[in-house]
């Protein structure tokens, strides 16, 4: 227990960052920003299309969506949600592939429940996303971190992932693009990872919420792509693409058109899981197969620009700030990693210590790096409107010359 944060595997994202907002300063009259959750639903710049609202309100409205959905989906969403994703595949999903569920992290749940067994293990990646570990401990499911690394782009340590891994490890898990880290992994890369968990036989589990919000180099690739390779679960949602976190519309998606995975066992142990589940809201699923096939180009090249737009400014800004350390510029999704140089800084003892104090002296809140599994670097969300991120990060460098184990010699000259 740090500061009253539990760094154990109970920690929680939004545990964390209501943790820091209570150390904010009430007399502090600016506006209390955060860079600290992936919710861009707060800033004018991020707002979903009309298509998505008329389809949910056209759903509502007809009143033929008020009573229970088959637990496992509505037929017509699981099969629009097969046909999105069949869009990047070399083969075709049908709606049996698909399980409708209450959001990406539902999903999670799910995958992970599905997957253990008593003396059963999971490979996740480190920095990753925190949910993982709290679901493994849920399920008595073994965690075992493999490192990704900064110096190659977030690349996975392929290397470490093979050491590892036993005959009790049922999956890996690949966040792609990348959460916390803001990469794209390239179809080399995802190639080799797929060889990987085949010499392994073990299953991928794809989290790709943040699938084709892609502003760099690299194009977002599913891992779906390999599955005639290895067994993928794809896991999903509308949250981010289509900016409407609230309305917890994910999907758990059988990649596998080899059938490796398909027992009927598993199935049938699927849809148990999902009869205590229950799903989304009805009159959201009667929506979904409208959005999916109706939203234009346009919508999404604006979420992409903006977001290119906003990531540049956080990167450009991190370079000034002389405490931080971006060593990836972001690619994708809406964060990035950044390491912390405690030494260029006094009385601040780690990534903790330096969030909860930039709370209180400055009214921003940023996310410390122990919450994703790394110790004194944080996680910046850029899903944010320029002039808010811009004026976040210039309280951040003004936290840093208050705190600078070396005062700037022109503050030095003013003091005398």
């Amino acid at each position: 227990m740090e500061n009253g944060i539990d760094t154990t595997q109970s920690i929680t994202i939004k545990g964390i960052v209501s943790l820091i907002m209570s150390h904010i300063d009430e007399t502090d009259r600016r506006k209390v920003i955060s860079l600290g959750m992936g919710d861009p639903t707060a800033y004018s710049c991020f707002t979903t299309t009309c298509v998505a609202e008329e389809a949910v309100s056209d759903a509502l409205f007809s009143e033929k969506f008020n009573g229970y959905a088959p637990t496992i989906g509505l037929p017509q969403t699981r099969k629009a949600i097969a046909d999105y994703l069949s869009r990047d595949l070399p083969y075709k999903l049908s709606s049996e592939d698909v399980f409708v569920t209450s959001g990406c992290t539902n999903a999670i749940d799910i995958a992970l429940s599905t997957l253990a067994y008593p003396g059963a293990n999971i490979l996740l990646p480190r920095p990753g996303f925190p949910i993982y570990e709290l679901c493994a401990s849920f399920r008595n499911l073994e965690v075992r971190h493999f490192d990704l690394l900064p110096e190659k782009g977030w690349e996975v340590n392929i290397g470490e992932v093979e050491a590892l891994a036993d005959h009790n490890t049922v999956a890996i898990v690949v966040i792609n693009p990348g959460n916390p880290c803001g990469n794209v992994y390239n179809y080399q890369h995802l190639k080799k990872i797929a060889g990987t968990a085949r010499k392994l036989g073990i299953v991928v589990v794809a989290d790709e919420v943040y699938g084709h919000l892609a502003f760099g180099s690299k194009p977002f690739v599913p891992m779906g792509v390999f599955g005639s390779i290895v067994p993928v679960l794809t896991l999903g949602s509308l949250s981010k693409r289509w900016i409407v976190p609230g309305w917890r519309l994910g999907w758990f998606a059988i990649t596998d058109p080899s059938g490796m995975f398909k027992n009927p066992k598993i199935v049938e142990r699927l849809k148990k899981y999902f009869d205590i589940y229950g799903g989304p809201a009805t009159f959201i699923q009667a929506a979904v197969p409208h959005i999916l096939e109706e939203t234009n180009e346009v919508f999404f090249r604006k979420t992409i620009n903006t977001l290119k737009q906003t990531s540049g400014l956080c990167f450009a800004a991190i370079k000034e700030i002389p405490c931080l350390i971006c060593p990836h510029k972001p690619e994708g999704s809406m964060a990035v990693m950044v390491k912390l140089n405690l030494s260029l800084l006094q009385d601040i003892t780690d990534d903790i210590d330096f969030c909860f104090k930039l709370a209180k002296e400055e009214s921003v809140v940023i996310l410390p790096g122990v919450a994703v599994g790394l110790k004194n670097w944080l996680r910046i969300t850029f899903a944010v409107e320029p002039a808010s991120l811009e004026e976040a990060l210039r309280r951040v460098k003004s936290f840093y010359l208050r705190h600078a184990s070396q005062q700037p010699e022109y503050l030095t000259l003013d003091a005398d």
